[in-house]
Parts: structure tokens; C-alpha cells; sequence
């Protein structure tokens, strides 16, 4: 298998995704060691759930499959470039390599145009158009986490 086989399989995904009204057209498969062990399309409106990008239910079936939280060394294949949520997941996944077909501009051509998140990350927190507020409470929770012998990291 090659580097378009994998976007292939990628494009299969999206296809899918959009002929059964499921949402956007965004697919992706995680490769790991020539393998695709996840697949995934857009599945944000026939879920309601609006963190259900393709890239996201790749690594979480990817994950699933392999029994793992972490899929050391995998590739992601993608339509689109993964968006901010997307490419954060990829971080914590530990995926190493992305391909993708469409970028950030591509996408907002066609109505998804997530520069406004990527500006706001850039903001102090005092400036986004979300307010934060940091509360100050007394409590151990994280002294808890660093004193539990039996955790485990991640």
C-alpha cells in the first residue's frame, strides 16, 4: 500500500459520510505499521455531536482497536487539514506523520472556515469571545493525582 491508497481510503470515508446525510465531507484512516486501524468520517449532525470530525473517530476507533491511548508512530490520512480541535488530537494521540488533500482556506471556500479559532487561541484569555474565569478554590485534587501510586500517565 501507498500514500494514495491510504487518501483513498480516506476519500471513501468522506463519500460515505456525505451520501448517508451524516455530515460534512471530511474522512480520514490511521496507518500504523502499514495497516489502517481506524477509519472515520464527519459524523457531527447524525450524532450531534459537533467534536465528531473524521480525523477525531479515526483515533478514537484507532484507539479502540488497538487497546491503547496512544498510537505511537501512526499516520493520519485526511481530506482536509485537520482543524485546530483535530490537530490538537493527533498531538495527543502521538501520531507522527499527517497527509491531507484540502487546506484550512479550502475548506472555509466551502462554509467551514475555522480561522476564528485559530485567531482566538492567539488571544489572551481576557480578549476571546469566550469569558474565562479563573476561580481559586481549596482543594487537593491535583496533589491527590501526583501522590497516586497506582496512576496511570499519559
Amino acid at each position: 500500500m501507498n500514500d494514495e491508497y491510504y487518501m483513498q481510503c480516506a476519500f471513501d470515508e468522506a463519500a460515505s459520510g456525505v451520501r448517508n446525510n451524516q455530515g460534512g465531507p471530511f474522512g480520514a484512516v490511521v496507518v500504523l505499521e502499514g495497516k489502517i486501524v481506524g477509519r472515520g468520517h464527519n459524523r457531527v449532525t447524525s450524532d450531534n455531536d459537533p467534536t465528531a470530525h473524521a480525523e477525531i473517530v479515526a483515533i478514537r476507533e484507532a484507539c479502540k482497536a488497538l487497546g491503547a491511548f496512544h498510537v505511537d508512530g501512526a499516520a493520519l490520512y485526511a481530506t482536509c487539514e485537520p482543524c485546530p480541535m483535530c490537530l490538537a488530537a493527533v498531538y495527543w494521540a502521538h501520531i507522527k506523520t499527517i497527509c491531507y488533500c484540502y487546506d484550512r482556506n479550502d475548506a472555509a471556500k466551502i462554509g467551514f472556515d475555522d480561522n476564528f479559532i485559530y485567531d482566538e487561541i492567539s488571544l489572551p484569555i481576557k480578549q476571546r469571545k469566550i469569558e474565562m474565569t479563573k476561580m481559586r478554590v481549596s482543594n487537593t485534587l491535583f496533589q491527590d493525582w501526583v501522590e497516586k501510586p497506582d496512576k496511570i500517565n499519559y
